[in-house]
Parts: C-alpha cells; sequence; structure tokens
C-alpha cells in the first residue's frame, strides 16, 4: 500500500465536512494564511499574527492585510463622511479618457 503525504489526508479527511476542498490545492502555507486571515478579521492586533507567524518584521504580516478586499471595503464602510453617499468612485468618462490619453 502507497501511503499517502500528511497533506493529503487532511484534504481527504476536510472533504467530507467541506466537499469543494477536495478540487483545491491546500498546503501548509494555504492553512496558515487562511488562519492569519481569520485572527485579523476576529480583530488581532497585527503585531500578534506576526509573532504567531514567526515574521522578523511586521511589514511581512501587512501582506495579509493587502490580499484581503472585505476586510478593507468594511474599513472604508467605516470612514464614509456623514452625508456622503457610501459606495465606490465611479470616475466620470472624461476623467477616464483623460486618464487614457496618458
Amino acid at each position: 500500500m502507497i501511503e499517502r503525504p500528511l497533506r493529503d489526508v487532511v484534504v481527504v479527511v476536510a472533504s467530507g465536512t467541506c466537499p469543494s476542498l477536495g478540487t483545491k490545492r491546500v498546503t501548509p502555507h494555504v492553512l496558515r494564511q487562511t488562519t492569519a486571515m481569520d485572527l485579523l478579521q476576529a480583530g488581532v492586533e497585527q503585531a500578534l499574527i506576526a509573532l504567531w507567524l514567526g515574521h522578523e518584521s511586521i511589514e511581512t504580516t501587512q501582506q495579509y492585510l493587502d490580499a484581503n478586499l472585505a476586510l478593507k471595503e468594511q474599513v472604508l464602510a467605516r470612514t464614509t463622511p456623514p452625508g456622503a453617499k457610501a459606495g465606490r468612485y465611479r470616475p466620470v468618462d472624461k476623467l477616464l479618457a483623460f486618464l487614457t490619453s496618458l
């Protein structure tokens, strides 16, 4: 009998609960990054996550913040000035034409 690598076994077991995992590439790095993102969304300080991940500097952990668009949108929603319309900025066609011409 051929033994499977441990990560394959983990994916097979996890696929019982979440079948879509069977079609995805799950690596230790993906699991580590997912956990870091979950900690950020739960409000854990970036410095603590950096320590947990073993990063030498907090700037390395910044990549997880940059990758989380949902977190950015939540922050932007909280910073909308009073009386302003919330939502994404949509430039007028004249502005786009100008920027394209550069």
